[in-house]
């Protein structure tokens, strides 16, 4: 019997290439995985035949597109959906010969942090069933989570790859903006969405990492990316970290949470590793609100398209006004609404440079702000999220409690660079995330020291109590 729970992609692989087992046998362990856990965790939202071949399986968020397979980014507006063609990130883990198990639970368009937005209801943490898996990508970090895959692909807009890895005691990456190719990929904020990698550990990230990154043609804001090699064990000797005082002294940050970021701090430092405090005043103090301007008005640009027309849902109206209005009440949910809304008050004639205009501006000084320390830091290092798993529930009727949940991922995220969550320890039986940040194309950097401090904090004995075992 195949232990889907504890097998690293990287071990699947090597069992696949030495012929100890059969692709058909793993992708059928998976798949019975899937059937004896799934219905309480609810990570998936459509699931794929094995089409055979001998490569690994692997679960993709439900806003990358894929050609024959249902694509609804968790949206009533999509649903029964299919595209006609596989986006780049598809055709590249295709050409490896990696195969879809299915499409992961998701915040309706990519718009939350805790995968409650879905149209098709939560999914839920494997540490502990009756608390959130984060979001918005809460089904691939719970499928990976709870050997339900054993790699899975995310995006991140504002958080919705590292919150949930940090929140289901995952390794989760949001490579530099335009490493990796958008193209066939569910737009939620252009200028931020960043397709990225979900795994058990760093090892099994930067292989994920090698396979979809790289300069795309149909993506002109993708770039020639530096090549990533699978970290080997080190030490920390000559490393230059930075601790920005605002990521880790954040308001309402848990003692749970920082007493297991101190500890992995603590770890790295007798290991060699050189800390250094450091500010980050104007990315932390602007950085949420500069992000809630950006996001929903590109957000309200980019669901415009979602007409009855086209595609996806189309309701029944009087005239065609009638038909698009109804079309996008009914299909569209409370937060895309509330966030389409926003973004169009701040796109509108006469606000324009007071709001999106300001806040581009905004952006451009915590981008500087971040490269500034990149003179003197190899890596910048803070809590990932400031709590635990929460309960689900807790916040899903305060919009404003939720939107802090990415307090501390959304400055990196509007500079554009690499950041990835490690788990670090637990609290109250619960997994904590360690954030790290890397120079703009700095992410072969970022998985060497995540993968150091991997090494100096081992997470391989932490498993989740997964529901049927």
């Amino acid at each position: 019997m195949i232990d889907t729970l504890r097998l690293t992609a990287e071990e699947a692989w090597r069992l696949v290439d030495a012929r100890e087992i059969s692709g058909a046998e793993l992708f059928a362990a998976y798949r019975a995985a899937i059937d004896d856990r799934d219905e309480e965790l609810h990570c998936y939202l459509h699931l794929c035949d094995d089409p055979g071949g001998e490569g690994l399986p692997i679960a993709l968020k439900d806003v990358i597109g894929t050609k024959g397979i249902p694509t609804t980014a968790g949206s009533k507006i999509l649903e029964g959906y299919v595209p006609v063609y596989d986006s780049t990130v598809v055709e590249r883990l295709k050409a490896q010969g990696l195969r879809i198990l299915g499409k992961t639970n998701t915040d309706e368009f990519a718009m939350g942090s805790s995968t409650e937005n879905s149209a098709y209801g939560p999914s839920h943490n494997p540490w502990d069933p009756s608390r959130v898996p984060g979001g918005s990508g809460g089904g691939s970090a719970a499928a990976v989570s709870a050997g339900l895959a054993p790699w899975a692909l995310g995006s991140d807009t504002g958080g919705s790859i590292k919150q949930p890895a940090a929140l289901c005691g995952n390794v989760g990456l949001r490579p530099t903006y335009g490493a990796v190719s958008r193209y066939g990929i569910v737009a939620f904020a252009s200028s931020l969405d960043q397709v990225g990698p979900v795994t058990r550990n760093v090892r099994d990230n930067a292989i994920l990492y090698g396979i979809i990154s790289g300069r795309d043609e149909n993506d002109s804001t993708t770039v020639d990316v530096p090549a990533v090699a699978v970290p080997e064990p080190g030490d920390l000797k000559g490393v230059r970290i930075g601790l920005p005082r605002q990521l880790n002294e954040a308001e309402g940050i848990e003692p749970g949470v920082k007493a297991a970021v101190d500890a992995a701090i603590e770890k790295a430092a007798g290991l060699g590793a050189e800390f250094e405090s450091c500010e980050l005043p104007l990315s932390v103090d602007y950085g949420l609100a500069c992000y809630y301007l950006v996001a929903p008005s590109e957000a309200s640009s980019n669901l415009a398209r979602y007409d009855g027309v086209r595609y996806g849902l189309r309701s029944v109206g009087a005239d065609f006004r009638e038909m698009v209005m109804r079309t996008r009440d009914d299909g569209f949910g409370d937060e895309p609404k509330r966030r389409i809304m926003l973004g169009t008050y701040a796109l509108s004639s006469g606000y324009y440079d007071a709001y999106y205009g300001k806040a581009q501006r905004v952006r451009t000084v915590i981008k500087r702000e971040h490269d500034e320390l990149f003179e003197r830091f190899d890596v910048l290092v803070s809590p990932t999220c400031a709590t635990t798993a929460f309960p689900i529930g807790a916040r899903a009727q305060d919009p404003l409690a939720m939107y802090l949940t990415d307090l501390l991922t959304i400055p990196s995220n509007m500079a554009g660079l690499p950041s990835m969550s490690i788990p670090c320890g637990l609290s109250d039986g619960l997994p904590v995330g360690l954030q790290l940040i890397g120079p703009h194309l700095g992410d072969a950097r970022l998985l060497r020291a995540a993968a150091l401090f991997e090494a100096a904090r081992p997470w391989a004995d932490r498993w989740p109590t997964v529901p049927g075992l």
